[in-house]
């Protein structure tokens, strides 16, 4: 320990897994018995950082209306948080990490007793020319928001290439579309939302289309073209060049742990941080992870996922907090459940598409069914579409894509639940939704296509035959 009675707690990253466990652990020990330091490279601390597109749109009129709790907040509840300051290095064996003032770069070192690793992601940065051009642009942080700002009141046009077609993408596309922008979409596949079906995906493009976005598939970018003055002029790809008075990456995140990797702590197949169920650093008895710098397990498939999303990381967190603070929890896992929304078409999904039940070996059946929000009588009845992938013979719900209008996404959670329970969709077809016109169909469309999806489980198949 680092003084006769109280214990030293290390943050590294001050967002939503890094403050939850510190605030966590604060409320379940004092500052007489654990001391907390949090370090944070960036400007802010516990910010959401899926509403920067909203942020970025219009829709969230003030960057602080982000913000859950301020530093100043976390500093008077006892956690001495360092902001501009960042980890450059984890000292395993000797219990303490190196950190680097960002404006002085003075450094010192830290000792600890227990270490919370919470580095999050960083935005996908494909190695092309000129790709850190100014006016290219990442959206992860607050700062990466207030940047995007600050680069489109600087952009002399109103041309804007988002490259990549995933939630960032769409969400950063219909932003500059509300913004008066002329957005053109460079995705390396075919259509959009590639955590959907193909098939789901061409409804996310349609939509995306007919809100004025040009939409560019199977066209992977070669480089980023500047203009004299070293600012981004275009972006190109092997068969054209699209003009660009600023530039969107929206290629997906990976996580951070290039700390984690130098210091020899345990990464998976995606480059997370691998853990346990009490989120303590696999083989390592005083070192803890959580958020977008881990892999979590999926419920569904048995496999190790990266899902970058706030909801786990706050999760995680108070999972770290509880148990840092001498209780007890655990994270259990995941299904993969995702919502957003182009315009006002809502965009969900849960559990594993037809290409991950391939991955892992699933034998598996597709229902598609179209139907509506609310009983097709009533106003403002709007369509859906609802995809639902089961298990052959067991009938195990596998997963769920929903695209559709008002009361489309939320949805998802129905499907959500009946993954996590592992539910048959025979099983959900007796679920006791909540019925009136204004809300369902007197058969609510998840049902729908439970039933539809029930019925061909129970088909005969012939297992040569695929």
């Amino acid at each position: 320990m680092t003084a006769e009675s109280t214990e030293r707690l290390v943050v590294i990253g001050g967002d939503a897994a890094g403050m939850s466990a510190a605030s966590q652990a604060r409320r379940l020990r004092g500052a007489g018995e654990l001391e907390i330091v949090a370090f944070e490279r960036g400007h802010f601390t516990s910010y959401s950082a899926c509403g920067i597109p909203y942020w970025v749109g219009g829709d969230v009129e003030e960057r602080d209306r982000l913000i859950a709790r301020t530093p100043e907040e976390h500093r008077a509840r006892g956690i001495d948080l360092r902001l501009r300051t960042e980890v450059t290095e984890i000292d395993v064996a000797a219990g303490r990490v190196r950190a680097r003032d960002v404006d002085s770069g003075a450094e010192s070192w830290t000792s600890y007793d227990k270490l919370v690793i919470a580095t999050g992601a960083r935005p996908v940065r494909p190695d092309l020319p000129g790709v850190d051009a100014p006016g290219v642009h990442g959206v992860q942080t607050l700062d990466d928001g207030q940047a995007l700002l600050d680069s489109l009141a600087r952009a002399r046009g109103r041309r804007a290439v988002v490259v990549g077609a995933g939630y960032i993408g769409v969400e950063m596309a219909e932003a500059l579309i509300r913004r008066g922008y002329e957005v053109t979409v460079v995705n390396r596949g075919a259509e959009p939302m590639s955590t959907l079906d193909a098939d789901m995906g061409r409804l996310v493009r349609e939509a995306m289309e007919g809100l004025g976005v040009t939409m560019v598939g199977e066209a992977e970018v070669t480089k980023v073209l500047t203009g004299q003055d070293g600012r981004v002029r275009a972006v190109a790809t092997e068969d054209a060049e699209y003009p660009a008075d600023v530039v969107v990456l929206g290629i997906g995140v990976r996580p951070e742990t290039a700390l984690a990797r130098a210091a020899g702590l345990p990464l998976g197949a995606h480059g997370g941080l691998l853990t346990d169920r009490a989120m303590r650093v696999r083989g390592h008895e005083n070192i803890w992870a959580g958020g977008d710098c881990v892999e979590v397990l999926d419920l569904v498939s048995g496999q190790q996922r990266h899902i970058a999303l706030g909801t786990h990381a706050n999760k995680h967190g108070q999972v770290i907090g509880t148990n840092v603070g001498g209780g007890y929890a655990t994270f259990p896992g995941v299904v993969g459940t995702a919502v957003s929304k182009v315009c006002d078409l809502e965009i969900a999904r849960t559990g594993l598409r037809e290409k991950d039940a391939r991955r892992v070996g699933l034998q598996f059946e597709a229902v598609t069914i179209e139907s509506t929000s609310r009983a097709g009588y009533y106003p403002g009845a709007s369509p859906m579409t609802v995809k639902m992938l089961a298990e052959r013979r067991t009938g195990r719900l596998l997963g769920v894509q929903i695209v559709g209008r008002e009361g489309a996404a939320k949805r998802v959670d129905i499907a959500a639940v009946a993954l996590t329970a592992g539910l048959t969709v025979e099983q959900m077809t007796a679920l006791d939704l909540g019925y009136a016109p204004p809300f369902s169909p007197v058969w609510d469309p998840v049902l729908v296509a439970a039933r539809k999806a029930a019925a061909k489980v129970r088909e005969p198949w012939d297992q040569a035959a695929d």
